[in-house]
């Protein structure tokens, strides 16, 4: 929003203060006219208090009486008319006051606060060009005015000058990536940060700043060669480490990608999505080179505090897709021990995968655990049931099984899984009629979903 307040303040100010500045700017007149200009004066300045603009613009115009060409009435008249949104007259009365005294930077303003208030914006780019020489943070304003009317080059002009003058700030950013989203603004830009690099070179932020506008463009190449100068600049740089990490895994350059890796996962100053990204991409690089994955597992601690992610679940789970079963269960093991919270899908991704590798001793015991800390879940005491099963313990299945299927509700694969499992079991006692019973009663359910 264009800033308003010190429009708002400066009034209040001017309010309480306007038979001083009259007497400042006129003490002679004000001598002959006497008490009556102060009482009219007086009257406006209390009906506009009371919002009675009306009387308030009454008592005015008998002040011009006395004085015709007086420029603070007629600032006064315009601020009354702006209050009653009568905004033809109110731009008249402040137009009148600026062509008195064009030195006065409030006259201006009260403009301007008409062309705001009308929407009438290319005016108030004009408006504004007259005050910034009286006060320079109006160029915030041209700023958004320009956004506004769709004047980009202008406004890319003005974010660059000022950032370079008095600094960045994030609503002046956000402007600029809604121009640079643009491509004909692209190349005035990476122009721009040429130059702010050739004369500053220890200025990190427009490195980073051309190299991202190059990865925009599809030019990587060019990314890569101002990454590579950000670093022999600013060895310290972790933004060059971002940047050539992508650079050294395309290489093949593994030693290399670890320390780039290493050097952003520990930085403070990276945002986590582009760390998550980063070690992703290594997950896959190290896949592909095994000898690295004593680093990824290094890498993992970066993430301990991530309370978003559990990042060594998710390499479980990557390796788990893959069907490599072992791989998946360390990585499962590995989140386990790293998080003081017991995770439901990581045990039951853990069983499943030790199933799928028929460690069913593993399996009962795993699952036997978390069936104390989740006494309401039936897929464990389904894990449990099938594993004993398998160990032809055949007893403890139908009893673990049985009290598990109470807890199935509204899933009918898993019901049919125990269906299965308590006809195992039965058969496994020599129980012909429960073995035949849970089968019969299995195949009805899967009849019914299909």
């Amino acid at each position: 929003m264009i800033k308003k307040w010190p429009f708002i303040l400066a009034f209040s100010i001017l309010l309480c203060n306007t038979v001083t500045v009259l007497a400042q700017t006129e003490p002679e007149e004000i001598k002959v006219d006497g008490d009556k200009f102060q009482d009219f004066f007086y009257e406006s300045i209390f009906q506009k208090s009371i919002e009675n603009y009306d009387k308030s613009l009454v008592a005015l115009d008998q002040c011009l009486k006395l004085k015709p060409n007086n420029e603070t009435i007629y600032f006064e008249m315009g601020k009354n008319y702006l209050a009653s949104k009568d905004y033809k007259n109110a731009y008249s009365s402040f137009e009148r006051a600026a062509q008195i005294d064009a030195n006065n930077k409030w006259f201006w303003v009260g403009l301007y606060d008409v062309c705001y208030e009308t929407k009438d914006f290319n005016q108030a780019i004009i408006i504004v060009n007259k005050i910034i020489p009286f006060d320079a943070e109006y160029r915030e304003d041209l700023v958004s005015l320009y956004m506004i009317t769709k004047q980009f080059d202008k406004a890319l002009a003005e974010i660059n000058d000022l950032n370079e003058k008095v600094g960045k700030t994030e609503r002046r950013e956000m402007y600029k990536m809604e121009i640079l989203s643009e491509s004909k603004f692209q190349n005035s830009e990476v122009g721009t940060l040429k130059g702010l690099i050739d004369k500053n070179p220890k200025e990190e932020s427009n490195y980073i700043a051309l190299i991202f506008l190059y990865y925009n463009s599809n030019e990587e190449d060019k990314a890569q060669e101002v990454a590579k100068k950000l670093e022999r600049e600013i060895p310290e740089s972790v933004w060059a480490q971002v940047s050539l990490f992508k650079d050294y895994i395309e290489k093949n350059d593994g030693i290399s990608a670890v320390k780039s890796m290493n050097t952003v996962l520990s930085s403070p100053k990276v945002d986590s999505k582009i760390k998550h990204r980063i070690f992703n991409e290594f997950l896959l690089f190290s896949n592909a080179n095994p000898q690295f994955t004593p680093d990824l597992d290094n890498a993992i601690g970066y993430f301990k505090n991530d309370k978003e992610v559990n990042v060594a679940k998710e390499i479980g789970k990557f390796y788990h897709n893959k069907k490599e079963w072992i791989k998946a269960i360390k990585y499962y093991e590995m989140s386990e021990k790293n998080n003081s919270e017991v995770d439901l899908e990581t045990n039951l991704l853990w069983l499943q995968a030790y199933t799928e590798l028929k460690q069913f001793e593993a399996v009962v015991k795993k699952a036997t655990a978390m069936i104390d800390t989740y006494p309401a879940e039936p897929q464990f005491y389904y894990y449990s049931g099938m594993a004993n099963n398998q160990l032809q313990l055949f007893k403890k299945a139908k009893e673990i099984l049985e009290m598990g299927l109470d807890y199935v509700v509204e899933n009918k694969d898993l019901e049919i899984n125990f269906n299965i499992q308590l006809g195992e079991a039965y058969n496994g006692l020599g129980d012909t009629a429960k073995k035949e019973l849970y089968f019969n009663k299995a195949n009805q359910l899967l009849k019914e979903k299909k």
